[in-house]
């Protein structure tokens, strides 16, 4: 069976010339003149917009929504999602635009599109993509929710056991923490937080001060829960929602009032934090005072019910500075991404993904051992098949080994708890050398990073925060070790970040050596980024912003010249995004070469493959699924001694130019093995169930059998004994030999 699906196109168009721009803050004009000559380079070639990219990754999200194969509180869970990454779409990406247009009406992006057509066709490809959303919510998920007896239970269903209930749930829970604010003159309209849930109270009557009510607003309080589970006795899978209740119950609010209406609503804010690194002398200081102003930047989408009267929308839009283009009305909850709660409430195992046990192969858990293992061969982790617990078993030994000296460690996201941090908190508390770089401007994680770096600094950590201008991306922890009178290094690198949850729910790899000359160059990164110097040159790692884009350009060549000599050129990449013009220039011109290229590119693609006489030889495919795919792999044939690369970069401007970046090779020929078998090919098979991109800008997705790409890997590589392990198990039993026999 050969099925079809197909979402919209994203608008492809040459790129215009490059605009004479100046170097952002913290940029080199070195990095500043590559971007400017990358932008040059691809300003005759076919180019996909970058906002509509992120739509049409969202309406593939949307599909596995639509997707019977999908078990149903899965299913609910994908329609959230899409929820979430509008928002976050909103925030930083529409705000931008919305601020392009602002500044310079007449700005054309990256694709050639002036920055009005772009809001104009972002907003018929959203609104059309949250009317298939609500139609899914109303007409299939809610539907086939209550058929497997997952109720949620709207006021026309109340019993009257049900509605004493709710009252006094309502006057116990919700009453004390609600502040109902009657508009007028003494009470302006409040400052309504991002993505808040509100209500606007449509009111009649006169109060005790003889008032004339009109409208009132009930901000729900962030402390309340917006799902909320009923008693056993009204069903094992009952729920209401928040707003259902303060509905209900909103006359309680105004005694002696008639309540004529009620209508949730919810407003978008600018989220992007601006804090002049190059004028601040303490970066964490500085976030602390920016970071509660995010919740009351600038609006930009007002969300209603699809029946609010137009009167209190124009009155709503009026309050928040906004036009009729930025209001969508939503036929049912303002704010669906809050049902992704349900997944987490309802214990039926049969309605989600069947849960599985993440290969651990004991590799570390012998930690008297773990540096003698490391030290026989390379570690190569596939996660979330195989488990990041040896990586904590890496860092946990680190900390209670006293040869151990010094553990330096980049963060970026790691989350509120971490075993990890407070294993390096350990380490410095036993008296270790430990640095750790944290970057204070990951996007929504900064609070919890600055919350950490305060811990750390607390336990004697030296504490950093990278490079003016540069967010430090790069993801490696690295040790020294003192071995026989002299220090010995061994180093951790990752595609993903060092958090716990998302190392189960991402697909990255990571590695675990003591190669000299990657742990050497480790050191040199680390030393940039706590030290000053001049950058030297690296012997193994590619590093943004100064070699990593110059290398990627001359291994795309490399393969050119491989086959204008007779041989074959095959490039395979995989990667979150792809939108730098400089290598998209040179993927063109590798195509046009004969050189086969084959992307996996998850999420916004500027490049369009598939055009005669530019890219023929380019296919680019997009894996949607269970785990979010999140590594970055660079693969080049380079006549068949294939040079791999792993790394936490995308092929972005900002990638390349504006964060420290580090890809590592695979140097063991059967690691590089497993990379590709693992990590690229299994997501290039016809059958892979993997949307591929066409020239016009669809994606069609081709489903061939039962299972996806990423069911196949759990099958294979969450079993007891993944493949490339077996000489490190071996390696462990001679060492737990040799130590049964002393």
């Amino acid at each position: 069976m050969n099925a079809k699906e197909n979402t919209g196109a994203l608008n492809a168009r040459p790129a215009p010339a490059a605009r004479k721009s100046p170097a952002k803050k913290g940029e080199s004009a070195a990095a500043a003149s590559k971007a400017k000559g990358g932008r040059k380079a691809a300003r005759t070639l076919p180019y996909f917009n970058r906002e509509l990219g992120i739509l049409a990754f969202n309406e593939r999200v949307l599909a596995q929504a639509a997707d019977m194969r999908n078990p149903l509180l899965e299913r609910l869970r994908f329609l959230c999602i899409v929820s979430s990454n509008l928002d976050e779409f909103f925030e930083i990406r529409l705000a931008g635009l919305k601020e392009q247009v602002r500044i310079d009406p007449t700005h054309r992006e990256a694709d050639g599109m002036p920055v009005g057509e772009v809001l104009t066709t972002v907003r018929a490809r959203v609104e059309a993509l949250l009317a298939r959303q609500y139609q899914l919510f109303n007409d299939v998920i809610l539907p086939q929710l209550e058929e497997a007896g997952v109720n949620f239970l709207y006021r026309p269903d109340w019993s009257p056991a049900l509605q004493a209930w709710a009252r006094k749930y309502f006057d116990e829970q919700i009453f004390p923490v609600l502040t109902p604010i009657g508009l007028d003159p003494a009470h302006p309209f409040p400052r309504v937080l991002n993505k808040s849930l509100n209500i606007a109270i449509e009111l009649e009557g006169r109060d005790a001060f003889g008032r004339d009510a009109r409208l009132a607003i009930v901000q729900a309080p962030r402390a309340l829960p917006r799902l909320i589970a009923l008693p056993a006795e009204f069903g094992p899978n009952a729920f209401v929602l928040l707003s259902t209740l303060l509905i209900r119950f909103a006359s309680e609010l105004f005694p002696g009032i008639t309540v004529r209406g009620c209508h949730p609503f919810r407003a978008t804010r600018n989220s992007d934090l601006f804090v002049d690194e190059e004028e601040v002398t303490n970066l964490r200081l500085a976030l602390q005072g920016e970071l509660p102003q995010r919740h009351f930047g600038d609006a930009v989408r007002l969300e209603v019910n699809h029946d609010t009267p137009d009167h209190v929308v124009n009155f709503l839009l009026d309050q928040f500075g906004l036009e009729e283009v930025d209001l969508y009305r939503a036929e049912g909850p303002v704010n669906l991404a809050r049902l992704m709660q349900l997944a987490d409430a309802v214990e039926r195992p049969d309605l989600k993904f069947a849960p599985f046990v993440a290969n651990h192969a004991g590799l570390l858990d012998e930690h008297e051992h773990v540096f003698d293992i490391i030290s026989a061969g390379d570690i190569l982790l596939h996660h979330p098949f195989e488990s990041f617990d040896p990586v904590l078993d890496f860092v946990r030994a680190c900390a209670t080994d006293p040869a151990v000296v010094a553990i330096k460690q980049t963060i970026y996201r790691t989350g509120a708890e971490s075993e990890l941090m407070e294993l390096l908190i350990k380490a410095a508390r036993a008296g270790k050398e430990v640095t750790v770089v944290v970057e204070l401007m990951a996007r929504f994680d900064e609070e919890t990073n600055i919350n950490w770096a305060a811990r750390l600094e607390q336990a004697g950590a030296h504490v950093v925060y990278g490079v003016v201008g540069h967010k430090t991306h790069a993801k490696m922890c690295l040790v020294v070790r003192r071995e026989g009178g002299r220090m010995t290094r061994y180093v951790h690198l990752g595609t993903g970040n060092y958090h716990p949850r998302t190392a189960r729910l991402y697909t990255d790899f990571g590695l675990i050596t003591a190669d000299r000359e990657l742990c050497a160059d480790s050191n040199e990164v680390f030393r940039q980024l706590t030290g000053v110097s001049q950058a030297r040159k690296l012997a193994r790692i590619w590093q943004a912003p100064f070699s990593m884009h110059d290398n990627v350009l001359a291994a795309i060549r490399n393969e050119v010249s491989i086959a204008q000599a007779g041989g074959k050129g095959r490039i395979v990449a995989k990667m979150n995004a792809l939108l730098e013009p400089k290598v998209i220039a040179a993927l063109y011109a590798a195509s046009q070469a004969g050189v086969k290229v084959e992307l996996i590119i998850r999420g916004a693609c500027a490049l369009v493959p598939g055009v005669p006489g530019i890219s023929e030889n380019i296919r680019v495919v997009s894996a949607i699924g269970r785990f979010l795919e999140h590594s970055r792999v660079y693969w080049f044939e380079n006549g068949g001694d294939a040079t791999v690369y792993l790394s936490s970069a995308d092929w972005m401007d900002r990638n390349f130019f504006r964060r420290v970046e580090v890809a590592y090779p695979v140097l063991d020929p059967k690691l590089k093995k497993r990379v590709f078998n693992e990590g690229l090919g299994p997501y290039l098979r016809r059958d892979a169930g993997a949307w591929e991109l066409k020239s016009d800008g669809e994606y069609v997705r081709r489903v061939s059998g039962p299972t996806t790409v990423q069911e196949r890997l759990l099958a294979t590589l969450s079993k007891p004994a993944a493949p490339g392990t077996l000489k490190l198990k071996a390696m462990q039993s001679v060492l737990k030999g040799r130590r049964h026999a002393r």
